[in-house]
């Protein structure tokens, strides 16, 4: 709308401003935008009124909406191309990968083996341009479609290689019938109804009753199955470790390989559920596993076992059939020794015991030390131990004096130092004499003869008198306390009163800073057992008891 547009004559602008109030107080209609809906008269000017550069020369608000952007997304036929190109250069190009000489890519990019010589050189096999991919604008849906670009003319030699198998077992099947009838044992009428079946048979069922495991009874006609499910009141994989770090859990095929709780430090034994690739093999489990076995061959031979419906009886079963096995082994072994001989070699001790050697070769100096033939010992540490370096005969780390390490042969303190022997540790002790005398501190004294304890001995005080003196001290230490945290907490009532006096007065026409701290130092054990003392306690019963007399 233009700026001459705008203006109004002082009438006009009158009619507007009493429209105005109108539309405010509900007597008038309000505002119709160009879709027909009411536009609120209470909208501020400055949010209704649309700019130069998109008004529409009417009311209306479409400028405060979002407008929607059309974005064109790829088609679900469109996708990335495979393979190469039928364009092959005759020679070398300048800008070509050196490698393979294709001008699609750089050398650095090549997937091709790298040349010993390569193409930019030689000239030759050079390999055909790639496919210049497109800029594909994906919506969210397409970005997470794991069959997305799938070509399904990849599936046809899936279908054909069944179909072959198919085929395969149908000639087997009719192969067997027809050896069974020249041999006599079907007759011709079983045959035929037999290969009528087969064809007529619906392969759903054909492949669920061959599906029938042992201990399980499966019915073709209900068409049920129990692949992938879970009892309902067990809790989902995906709610086991509700850490967005955790395992990755496959929504499609319900299976989460790695382990929920691997950042939680617990191994997999201590926890309910290790991920699919982590199969337990400790305790009871396999022993179930070969119970599971047995019933499957049992099932296999005729007996019908199942390790949930009738444990009892499949135990019993397994334990005596181990128990023949056993025995029957027995019995085969000493039918041979019986018939051939030869028991006294196996009670015979071990050929090390009977001839003092072995086949263990070991090869050893002069002076008793292994040369070779024999491993070298594990080492328990990773430094060399036992090994005296600089003619010392203790290690580094066997002398310990005023916060340092050293040797506890010559008291060196000095790693790698030379060893100096009881040299050494006299001139240690008198240098650390004079060391002291220099630093103005007394020697260490000689020990006082018999003469000079027993004196020593007198001059002390009894064991009473000594546990007096220091009940006297400590009662008074006490008080002492006792008269600084009274004080403490005068100087408390004292600071609480001023600050009550300061809350009564205006905020305006308080001091400058008046409820600034005056000092900020740290509050000593008194102080802080005076507040303690002082404060009041809201879950205290006795808080509102008030002492009158």
């Amino acid at each position: 709308m233009s700026v001459a547009a705008q203006k109004l004559s002082r009438d006009d602008w009158k009619k507007k401003k009493e429209l105005e109030e109108a539309r405010k107080a509900g007597t008038a209609p309000a505002e119709v935008d160009e879709e027909g809906r009411d536009i609120n008269p209470h909208i501020p000017q400055y949010i209704s009124q649309a700019p130069w550069y998109v008004s529409l020369g009417r009311p209306s608000l479409k400028h405060q909406r979002p407008q929607k952007e059309e974005v064109a997304y790829a088609s679900t036929e469109e996708w990335y191309k495979r393979g190469t190109t039928d364009k092959v250069a005759h020679k070398f190009k300048k800008g070509a990968c050196e490698n393979c000489g294709a001008t699609t890519h750089k050398k650095k990019d090549c997937l091709e083996r790298p040349r010993r010589v390569g193409a930019k050189f030689t000239g030759e096999d050079i390999r055909p341009d790639d496919y210049s991919q497109p800029d594909l604008l994906l919506n969210y849906e397409a970005k997470r479609d794991r069959w997305n670009g799938y070509d399904t003319s990849a599936h046809q030699a899936i279908v054909e290689e069944y179909n072959k198998v198919e085929m395969a077992k149908r000639q087997l099947k009719a192969d067997r019938l027809q050896n069974e009838l020249l041999s006599g044992k079907l007759s011709e009428e079983t045959v035929k109804k037999a290969l009528d079946e087969s064809e007529d048979s619906d392969d759903e069922e054909k492949y669920a009753d061959q599906a029938d495991m042992p201990g399980t009874k499966f019915d073709s006609k209900t068409r049920t199955t129990v692949r992938n499910l879970r009892i309902r009141e067990d809790t989902a994989k995906y709610l086991l470790n509700l850490d967005p770090n955790s395992a990755f859990y496959d929504p499609k095929t319900r299976a989460m390989h790695e382990n929920p709780f691997k950042n939680t430090n617990k191994g997999p034994e201590e926890v309910q559920f290790a991920g699919e690739n982590f199969t337990k093999h400790t305790g009871d489990v396999k022993d179930f596993a070969r119970t599971q076995m047995f019933a499957w061959e049992a099932f296999e031979h005729g007996a019908d076992l199942h390790p949930q419906a009738d444990p009892t009886k499949l135990e019993l079963m397994k334990k005596e059939f181990e128990e023949k096995k056993s025995t029957f082994k027995g019995e085969i072994q000493q039918g041979i020794l019986q018939k051939y001989g030869g028991e006294e070699h196996l009670d015979a001790p071990p050929k090390e015991l009977l001839l003092a050697q072995t086949e263990h070769y070991v090869e050893y100096s002069r002076t008793g030390n292994v040369v070779r033939g024999q491993e070298k010992a594990v080492a328990k540490s990773k430094y060399e131990e036992d090994v005296y370096i600089n003619n010392h005969t203790s290690v580094w780390g066997s002398y310990w004096e005023y916060g340092q390490w050293g040797y506890v042969c010559c008291h060196s303190l000095i790693k790698r130092s030379f060893c100096t022997g009881e040299v050494g540790k006299l001139a240690r002790m008198s240098g650390q004499a004079t060391s002291y005398v220099s630093k103005g501190e007394e020697p260490e004294e000689m020990p006082e003869t018999l003469l000079e304890q027993h004196q020593s001995k007198l001059a002390k005080k009894s064991k009473k008198e000594l546990k007096k003196e220091a009940e006297t001290k400590a009662m008074e230490e006490e008080e002492g306390r006792e008269e600084r945290i009274r004080k403490a907490m005068r100087e408390q009532d004292e600071r609480e009163k001023v600050v009550d006096t300061l809350m009564t007065i205006e905020e305006r026409k308080r001091p400058y800073n008046s409820l600034k701290a005056d000092n900020t130092k740290q509050p000593t054990e008194e102080e802080m057992d005076a507040f303690m003392r002082k404060r009041k306690r809201a879950d205290d019963p006795m808080n509102n008891f008030v002492d009158d007399v």
